[in-house]
């Protein structure tokens, strides 16, 4: 039996909402697999992993929680309700754990070699969950261009967080390692670095919600243009 357009297009949307499903469902079980890891890790302490509760004050650790419950609530819309959860939270936390992934892989892990920044829960939070997030967002059939506006939104997470880390260290202090409050070192050429260091990772943060909403678009036209044809 010979297939219509009509056809076509609906098998499109069929297959792209189960990928979409599974994506989403593999972000929450990594993302709680990560939290257990977390919460058990009895490590050292070093290459940026505390123990137990302690994590949380980590942008990654935090920026992958919202990631996984945006998964959650997007997962529950569009299998409960037959609803679309709306593109903003999801370009926020692709761009939050784009952002940590690529710190890490690019920054971090090159400069402290000795330190393993994979090790216990962070094998999820540095590298498995923010790999799924970006590669789920960019396959997200979206109707439209995402608005440049919900960019500029994006960059709201390290922003807060970074506001919420300074107030931290100009009330309780700096302190001294390992029970310090600057726990990145951001600090430690002063503050006027320190607030340059926040004010590139907000940037950074902003550029990664750019680059995603930009492949997004790309992606959705050229998916499109295939089953156009």
């Amino acid at each position: 039996m010979d297939s219509k357009p009509g056809d076509r297009m609906k098998i499109k949307k069929d297959c792209r909402a189960m990928i979409s499903e599974a994506f989403n469902a593999a972000i929450i079980v990594f993302v709680g697999v990560g939290i257990y890891a977390m919460l058990t890790f009895k490590g050292s302490g070093t290459g940026l992993t505390s123990q137990g509760w302690e994590n949380l004050k980590y942008f990654t650790v935090l920026s992958n929680i919202f990631c996984g419950i945006v998964a959650l609530l997007w997962l529950i819309l569009d299998i409960f309700f037959n609803k679309k959860l709306p593109i903003l939270p999801k370009l926020m936390a692709a761009s939050a754990v784009g952002l940590t992934f690529a710190i890490i892989a690019f920054f971090l892990a090159p400069m402290y070699p000795d330190l393993d920044m994979y090790q216990g829960g962070n094998r999820y939070f540095h590298l498995i969950v923010p790999l799924i997030a970006m590669v789920e967002f960019l396959f997200l059939e979206t109707k439209k261009k995402i608005p440049f506006k919900y960019a500029i939104w994006s960059a709201a997470l390290a922003l807060v967080y970074g506001m919420g880390y300074l107030i931290n260290i100009l009330v309780n202090g700096i302190g001294v390692w390992p029970e310090t409050n600057d726990w990145y070192g951001f600090l430690n050429w002063g503050f006027p670095a320190g607030m340059v260091i926040f004010a590139v990772i907000v940037l950074m943060d902003f550029g990664a919600a750019c680059l995603m909403r930009f492949l997004n678009h790309l992606v959705n036209k050229l998916i499109n243009n295939i089953f156009k044809r």
